[in-house]
């Protein structure tokens, strides 16, 4: 009974620490590795999948995607990641812009916000309000070269890992920045 219990308990903190609790309204998704339209419709086809998304207008010339998501939609960052890494690409870049309510960023660059926690690069002791355009900055949203040179700057196993215990929890950190 208590296994059941912990493996519910940790089924919970994984599947809700993947989710932006924040509105995120629009996004700008490079995808490294396109060639062709086939290659660009493959990649929309599988972002469609994602209930959350309203519409994606494709950049052809760019190889980027502009998302819009659905108002109230509880948005899944690493599952278009995942999406895109289905579709046989990989994520260049994702710029998003999030809505923050009064989100405080402490002297460490951490805000909590919504149950979601954000890890800030560039940024302390701010307070966030209204709409906020991002960069995710952590594994598989950037080049890997920019990832190394985070990892090595930052020297934390929260942004080489994506997870950390915030509040007493072991959870999804996302690592932004502004």
């Amino acid at each position: 009974m208590k296994t059941i219990r912990n493996f519910i308990t940790l089924s919970i903190l994984l599947i809700s620490g993947h989710t932006f609790a924040q509105q995120i309204s629009k996004a700008a998704l490079q995808v490294n590795g396109l060639t062709c339209s086939m290659c660009s419709k493959a990649t929309e086809t599988s972002l469609r999948s994602l209930g959350f998304i309203e519409t994606i207008t494709p950049d052809l010339n760019n190889n980027v995607f502009l998302l819009t998501f659905k108002a109230g939609e509880q948005v899944n960052v690493d599952q278009i990641r995942d999406k895109v890494q289905d579709a046989g690409f990989s994520v260049g870049d994702l710029s998003a812009t999030i809505n923050f309510d009064q989100t405080t960023i402490d002297d460490k660059g951490m805000a909590v916000a919504g149950g979601t926690a954000f890890q800030f690069i560039n940024a302390k002791s701010k307070t966030l309000n209204g709409p906020v355009t991002a960069r995710v900055v952590d594994k598989d949203f950037v080049p890997s070269s920019t990832f190394k040179k985070n990892a090595s700057a930052l020297n934390s196993t929260a942004y080489q890992t994506g997870r950390g215990v915030v509040q007493g929890k072991e959870t999804r950190i996302f690592h932004l920045s502004i």
